[in-house]
Order: C-alpha cells, then sequence, then structure tokens
C-alpha cells in the first residue's frame, strides 16, 4: 500500500494533468515505444517550439485526470508505453507535429485524442494533422478573392484599350 506522501503526490500529479487538460484546446495521446533519443529530442524540441506541452504520465494517472474532465473513452487506449501532447492554443499543432514523427518511426503511434471536448480517434487526429497551416489557408483565400478582381480589371482594360483604338485619329 503506497504512504500518504505518496498517495498526495499521486493526486496532485493527477490534479495538475487534468486542470491543463482542462485548459487546453486539444490534445494528442501516442505510443512511444521505438523511438530513439535523437528522435525523442528532435520531437520534444518541435512540440515546445509549437506550444504544446509533451508529457509521459503513467497510464492509471493519465486515465484519471480523463476522467475528472470528462474524457474517460480515451482511457481504452491508455496502454502501453504511453504520453500526452497538449496545446493551449494551437488545435492543430500537436496533430502535425506527431504525425510528421509517427510517418518517420514506425513503431510510434498516434492513438487517440481531443478536440473541442470530445475525443478522438486516431483516423480524425491524421485527418487534424493534414489541415494547412493558417497562413496557407489565409493565402489561399486571399488568393481566391483576388483571382476573379484581376480577371475584371483585365476585361474592363481590354475594353478600354479598344474603345481608345477607335477613337483615337489614324497616324499616316
Amino acid at each position: 500500500m503506497p504512504s500518504k506522501v505518496i498517495l498526495e503526490q499521486k493526486q496532485k500529479a493527477v490534479a495538475e494533468l487534468a486542470e491543463q487538460i482542462k485548459n487546453s484546446v486539444s490534445g494528442v495521446l501516442v505510443n512511444y515505444q521505438g523511438i530513439t533519443v535523437e528522435d525523442d529530442t528532435a520531437m520534444r524540441k518541435a512540440l515546445r517550439e509549437a506550444g504544446v506541452s509533451y508529457k509521459v504520465v503513467k497510464n492509471t494517472l493519465t486515465g484519471r485526470a480523463c476522467d475528472m474532465v470528462g474524457y474517460g473513452d480515451m482511457k481504452q487506449y491508455l496502454n502501453g508505453m504511453t504520453a500526452i501532447a497538449i496545446s493551449e492554443n494551437d488545435a492543430v499543432a500537436p496533430a502535425k507535429v506527431l504525425k510528421k514523427f509517427a510517418d518517420k518511426v514506425e513503431s510510434f503511434q498516434i492513438l487517440a485524442g481531443y478536440l473541442d471536448g470530445a475525443v478522438i480517434d486516431e483516423k480524425t487526429v491524421v485527418a487534424l494533422a493534414d489541415i494547412p497551416s493558417k497562413e496557407t489557408l489565409i493565402a489561399k483565400f486571399l488568393g481566391s478573392i483576388q483571382s476573379p478582381l484581376y480577371g475584371l480589371a483585365y476585361a474592363l482594360q481590354g475594353i478600354i484599350d479598344k474603345n481608345g483604338e477607335e477613337t483615337a485619329p489614324a497616324a499616316e
């Protein structure tokens, strides 16, 4: 039986993790088995740069934290060597970074995640990772608005040029 001090430490860890999950916009649960130290270091750096917190926590503690915030369905994925990536601001960031490493390392696997108050499966996390960045979406949107305007401007310029030729005196 664990001592009172150890029990209090575990309860504190669960409460902190639950608070972090509750205050986040999304999170991704992964099985990190088989990742090399070099890849793990690179992945953690990429996650930090994206503003994502990455934690390796005992499955039982993660399960309790998920229960506390209403993500009890995630407990079914808590088997083996798991870690959780949590983002407070960018809903897509953890999925994007972790998918890159899941594609690179065969044994590294995305298990599940959560978004908008709901638990999502691996396929949904991967689909989320495939969404273009915010900057790319804005550029595409602006390009789609700009294209018809350019077409209109060229058509009007063609009419002006044509009318200018008809009214200009012939140079001999």
